[in-house]
């Protein structure tokens, strides 16, 4: 085993601890510098090769700030590492022409790097950090690749940086906060659209992502949906030989994630080399023709495994474990249960509704009356614009029917489907104000740690990435005291692993508390994973919604998939939901059948 210490440059405060690392080292005790202060920064230094993994500076750190990582002995030469007590990444994805390769890992282990390095944005030192001092990032010099071109001698990599070294490949990138569109481009969607068209196939990509109706709008005004796709299109508009795409679906419903799978796929049928990480397994697996799976410590390093068909790559990373690396990622598999369906009258209800009606300037939407039990999760899906939000709306009070009631008063807690982050402040200074139960023993064991809070307690909430701003979101939302839990798309940005802790912390919190949740969400996976019944939203995007009563999630799942014309399998080995090829033989044999989720065995 060799040996890592990471150091949170951003949680570290030696002001406020006075180094107790320093003073309780043993090897500082014996006189060693297995720990010295940096003169630059007045922060730690950690020797590697000095200690001796005992760990106390681990656990004597007040902030969480030191962590000492045994890593596995099949690690060889790191590709890049970022200074001393810094996150270091292990191998490199391959890159393919005329195929889409997906990365499928947690948050923070590396995929931002591997980008930057795959854009030349950062020259790889191969962990020789101290030599690469004097190498300017966002400089792309022959000479300077000469290493990392020796170093990947014989693999398509090599061809790749050759290529990127000497400016013949111009790399493409869809970023992950499309939200942040607004802010750096200006104009209507069309005049953003023909600007970057250097591929003449604006009208194609226009109707594949469904963006007619758009074009003269104001960017600015956009919804989070409408800027993904705009994203999408941008970038499968220009030019490019090496195209990556970074979290493509949040915020599109199931039909525009099949839409954008239709458009990325293209590329690599155009001969492009094309990455992209996605979260979200289903699209995943209809979107890739491999994948590599990335494994490591957040924050500390990454690994990208060897590449896998895209099938037993998805199995590997749901069982936990990678045969050919004999690495196990995870202690225990994602299990997938296949539930007999719930009966109607079983359950005592927490909450009824009449059928309810709403109306606004072009947009009706009518719900048909049901229940909601106690102890059970209700789902509900269907596309964006068909009115999912407004009902969540009605049912927490902030919007009022035109016509239907809600039977009985309960205390609802909602988290939004966008969220604001322009709170001036800490994420703890945050949960103080907005979280009742925050600082008590059941908020840490339920909520802080599960959702591995502490980790960001000191950051400013502006600062905050994504996934990060809808963990701390989803955390607010269960520490209330309340009946009924509404979460509006809470898988947004949240990797793999997340969406499965979100799952099991959200079952776990409801059931403790005698309650019950609505969840409005996109994800297939995460829907089977989740569900006790359903809710299906149908109608004509915009203009009318009509939304079912919560039945069984078999029931519910045939209606949607039906009005959207595709077909769910079951995966064999793990019974994860998988899409079926249109009109591929099983898809067929489904339709007939009127089994669009999944054929019963």
């Amino acid at each position: 085993m060799s040996r890592i210490s990471i150091l949170d440059h951003d949680r570290c405060k030696p002001k406020n601890c006075n180094y107790v690392c320093i003073d309780y080292c043993p090897g500082v005790r014996m006189e060693e510098d297995t720990i010295v202060i940096d003169e630059r920064t007045n922060k730690p230094l950690i020797s590697e090769e000095l200690c001796n993994g005992c760990g106390i500076c681990t656990n004597r750190c007040p902030f969480g700030a030191v962590n000492i990582i045994n890593l596995p002995e099949t690690l060889d030469t790191p590709i890049h590492r970022f200074g001393q007590n810094m996150f270091e990444l292990f191998s490199l994805p391959n890159v393919k022409e005329s195929s889409v390769v997906g990365i499928l890992g947690q948050n923070g282990i590396g995929k931002s790097t591997i980008f930057r390095i795959l854009s030349g944005e950062i020259i790889p030192n191969l962990g020789n950090y101290e030599e690469d001092k004097n190498k300017q990032e966002n400089t792309i010099d022959e000479s300077s690749w000469d290493e990392i071109i020796n170093f990947y001698k014989g693999s398509e990599l090599q061809t790749y940086f050759k290529n990127l070294s000497q400016r013949k490949s111009k790399v493409i990138h869809k970023a992950q906060m499309v939200d942040q569109l607004p802010k750096f481009v200006k104009g209507n969607v069309n005049d953003l659209l023909l600007k970057v068209d250097e591929r003449n196939k604006i009208d194609q990509i226009v109707d594949d992502l469904d963006l007619r109706n758009i074009l003269n709008r104001d960017i600015a005004n956009l919804s989070g949906g409408e800027l993904q796709r705009i994203a999408i299109a941008a970038a499968a508009l220009r030019d490019g030989d090496f195209y990556y795409f970074d979290e493509p679906t949040s915020w599109l419903d199931v039909r525009q994630r099949l839409n954008a799978v239709k458009v990325i796929r293209s590329l690599a049928e155009d001969g492009k080399s094309v990455l992209v990480i996605e979260h979200d397994l289903a699209t995943l697996d209809a979107i890739s023709d491999y994948v590599h799976i990335l494994y490591g410590k957040p924050g500390a390093y990454g690994v990208v495994s060897q590449m896998k068909g895209v099938r037993v790559g998805i199995n590997a990373y749901i069982n936990g474990f990678l045969k050919e690396e004999n690495i196990r990622i995870r202690n225990r598999p994602i299990e997938f249960k296949v539930r007999p369906p719930t009966p109607e009258d079983e359950g005592t209800p927490l909450t009824s509704y009449t059928d309810i009606n709403k109306k606004y300037k072009g947009f009706s939407l009518n719900a048909e009356a049901g229940e909601i039990f106690y102890d059970e999760i209700v789902t509900a899906f269907g596309p964006n614009g068909i009115g999912k939000t407004t009902f969540a709306n009605i049912l927490s009070e902030n919007e009022t029917p035109d016509s239907g009631e809600v039977d009985k008063k309960v205390e609802i807690a909602y988290k939004p489907q966008y969220i604001d982050n322009d709170f001036d402040g800490r994420v703890e200074d945050l949960l103080y104000m907005k979280a009742p139960t925050y600082g008590s023993n059941i908020f840490k064991s339920e909520i802080l740690k599960p959702f591995a809070l502490d980790e960001l307690l000191n950051k400013n909430l502006s600062d905050l990435s994504g996934g990060e701003l809808q963990r701390v979101a989803i955390a607010i939302t269960l520490s209330q005291n309340a009946d009924f839990y509404v979460f509006d798309e809470p898988t947004a940005f949240l990797d793999v692993e997340q969406r499965l802790i979100t799952a099991k912390t959200i079952r776990k919190i409801i059931e403790s508390r005698n309650s019950a949740s609505l969840i409005i969400d996109h994800d297939i996976v995460f829907i089977d994973y989740i569900s006790d019944r359903a809710m299906v939203f149908y109608g004509e995007p915009g203009l009318e919604g009509i939304a079912t009563k919560p039945s069984d999630l078999r029931t519910s799942m045939n209606k949607f998939l039906n009005d959207l014309n595709i077909t769910f399998r079951r995966d064999k080995e793990t019974k994860r939901p998988r899409v079926n090829k249109l009109d591929s033989y099983l898809d067929r044999e489904q339709k007939n059948s009127g089994e669009y989720y999944y054929l019963k065995e």
